[in-house]
């Protein structure tokens, strides 16, 4: 059983939050926290071996914490997830072949692409693809064909797997902390579009992936998980983008896993990740 917990700091929290555990005959076998001392947050992830009532230990957990506590009894074990995509395949193939073998910690229940690129190698896996086009329609009545598919399916979190338009304000807001995305750049450096171009014009040395959720603010929601890699003069913008897909995948899958293992804590525009 895992058991999520956030709120203000004080003192004394891990030991009452393990006197809780223990009169209730439960043994930790995994317990990290962390306390931000300038937002004075306290965050924790504990697992435990044995079955509880997840009602019972929330009750009495929140008898022993301060009023503001977020608490997360036994969160499911997979999760549900729709994925959205453009044209561009390795994100979603490595989402694919890990949900075949199940290793991705979560049932993928959709795929929706704004072109129908990828429909092919979805069916290949038996996945449901869904082709919405954004051409010669309104970007409100795209989004809400979108946000209307999603709603059928509820999701735990929706991956923009190189879903490769910009959300509204209004789509982001009816999926609060739920949306997934993977940037081709390592955040905040090249934001926006193009960024292995404007990293072959500045003759970085480094180049990299950011996995993060979406807010209203374009690329700047908070950072699941970030991977760089070294790069040189002799590459052109197309090798540095060849090189990029490989940590993209890479980098997406960290980030999945992390969510998906209950992992990741979000609070402001920062994240405490337990690894």
């Amino acid at each position: 059983m895992i058991i999520l917990i956030q709120c203000n700091d004080k003192v004394g929290l891990v030991a009452a939050i393990s006197g809780v555990l223990a009169r209730q005959q439960l043994n930790i076998v995994s317990l990290r926290e962390h306390v931000d001392k300038a937002e004075n947050r306290f965050f924790l992830r504990v697992e435990v071996e044995q079955p509880a009532d997840p009602l019972r230990i929330e009750e009495q957990l929140r008898q022993v914490l301060p009023s503001d506590a977020v608490i997360i009894v036994n969160p499911l074990p997979e999760k549900k997830v729709v994925v959205m995509v453009t044209k561009e395949y390795h994100c979603l193939a490595d989402m694919l072949v890990r949900h075949y073998f199940k290793t991705l910690q979560a049932s993928i229940q959709a795929v929706i692409g704004n072109y129908n690129t990828l429909e092919d190698v979805c069916h290949r896996f038996d996945i449901p693809f869904h082709h919405i086009s954004h051409e010669a329609i309104a970007k409100e009545a795209f989004e809400q064909q979108i946000s209307t598919l999603i709603q059928q399916y509820a999701p735990d979190y929706i991956v923009l797997a190189k879903f490769m338009r910009i959300l509204s304000p209004a789509f982001v807001a009816a999926f609060p902390g739920r949306i997934i995305n993977i940037h081709h750049s390592f955040l905040p450096a090249f934001a926006g579009a193009n960024p292995y171009r404007q990293a072959f014009e500045r003759g970085v040395k480094l180049i990299g992936a950011t996995a993060h959720f979406v807010t209203n603010d374009l690329d700047e929601g908070p950072i699941i998980a970030q991977q760089i890699i070294p790069v040189s003069h002799s590459l052109t913008a197309s090798d540095m983008m060849r090189a990029g897909k490989e940590i993209e995948t890479a980098v997406l899958a960290k980030a999945l896993r992390l969510v998906f293992d209950d992992r990741v804590f979000v609070y402001n525009n920062k994240t405490v990740v337990f690894e």
